[in-house]
């Protein structure tokens, strides 16, 4: 498999620099890489019908979006409005990183996507294993500091390890609160997990959420005592201390709406170390090689919450990268404690 990165003529970034980071990320995938540069839409067009595999094309253009066959990413460096699932934008170059992962996810292992509601951006990709029995179900909750520049894709290679392992996984995408705002975000999660569990009635449901989705997991943990179980990976789970120190450059003040003080009711109902306990069971998973303010307040929020923390050597993305020692080890304990005894 080879995955096509075209640049267009409107491209502001050194293309030696993204063709070496691309070089790399298909090295990493074990795919090949063709570069094509081109001039306008015409010849975009063109090199996008010559090619049958994964394509990535930057930045994108929305007059060929409708068009463009299935397989294909599009992807901006810069922030802008939102044109559809396979549009990501907004994370600069490493994003492109990001961009060809998602093209070729895709296509190796195709997700059925199911909507839950009537806003585009409230679905989730679906992989299911065969057979009859009812297979845990496995909902992924993308994190990114509850900004729209971040989304369901950074969940792919998770999604597709678990449907390997014999789960259903179901990659949930949110509208997230810079945007839509905080309500809109707790409602999608609720709206997607009651979504899931009508659709496979009877299996376990298993919450992983990751940073942002981590607190967006334990939140519904605290009110829905029908969870198998709430995985937290890297969670940012002390909402008004994370606040106090400025985590993500301000990004939990951006998310509720204002500080603790200002809006005292939302950080009550979405904190988790305001919730305890919670109503489910849930594990906390978290990487020694990560930010050190997430290293502390997962410790605390175990102390608090008498909940076991799996800390183990790894960064911030290490907890969601399937080939890891720290993700192979939150899996072993999912299945013990999911499992009857």
């Amino acid at each position: 498999m080879d995955v096509l990165l075209v640049l267009g003529p409107d491209l502001v970034a050194d293309h030696g620099l993204l063709t070496k980071l691309a070089g790399d990320t298909a090295w990493d995938l074990d795919v090949g890489l063709r570069v094509v540069l081109t001039t306008g839409p015409a010849e975009t067009a063109e090199a996008l019908a010559g090619h049958d595999g994964p394509a990535v094309v930057t930045p994108a253009d929305p007059a060929l979006m409708a068009a463009a066959p299935a397989s294909v990413v599009w992807y901006d460096l810069t922030v802008a409005d939102p044109a559809g699932p396979a549009h990501l934008h907004g994370r600069g170059v490493w994003g492109l990183v990001w961009a060809i992962r998602h093209a070729v996810h895709r296509l190796r292992a195709p997700a059925a996507r199911v909507a839950y509601g009537d806003h585009p951006e409230q679905w989730a990709d679906e992989r299911t294993p065969a057979g009859a029995a009812p297979a845990p179900v496995g909902i992924l909750i993308h994190g990114g500091f509850w900004r729209s520049i971040w989304a369901a894709d950074l969940m792919d290679a998770l999604a597709i390890d678990l449907a390997e392992r014999g789960w259903t996984s179901w990659n949930l995408e949110y509208r997230r609160p810079d945007r839509h705002g905080w309500a809109a975000t707790t409602a999608d999660v609720a709206a997607g997990v009651a979504a899931a569990r009508d659709r496979h009635p009877g299996a376990p449901i298993v919450l992983f959420g990751h940073s942002a989705g981590g607190q967006l997991a334990l939140r519904l943990a605290a009110d829905d005592p029908d969870l198998a179980l709430a995985v937290s990976l890297a969670g940012v789970l002390d909402l008004a201390e994370g606040q106090r120190r400025f985590l993500g450059e301000g990004a939990i003040t951006t998310a509720l709406g204002g500080t603790p003080a200002e809006v005292p009711a939302v950080y009550a109902a979405g904190d988790p170390m305001a919730r305890l306990p919670l109503a489910s069971p849930a594990l906390l998973v978290q990487g020694s090689g990560d930010g050190l303010d997430l290293v502390d307040i997962n410790r605390r929020f175990a102390a608090a919450a008498g909940l076991t923390l799996l800390e183990q050597p790894g960064d911030h993305f290490d907890v969601i990268s399937p080939g890891s020692p720290i993700w192979a080890a939150t899996m072993a304990e999912t299945s013990r404690l999911i499992s009857p005894s």
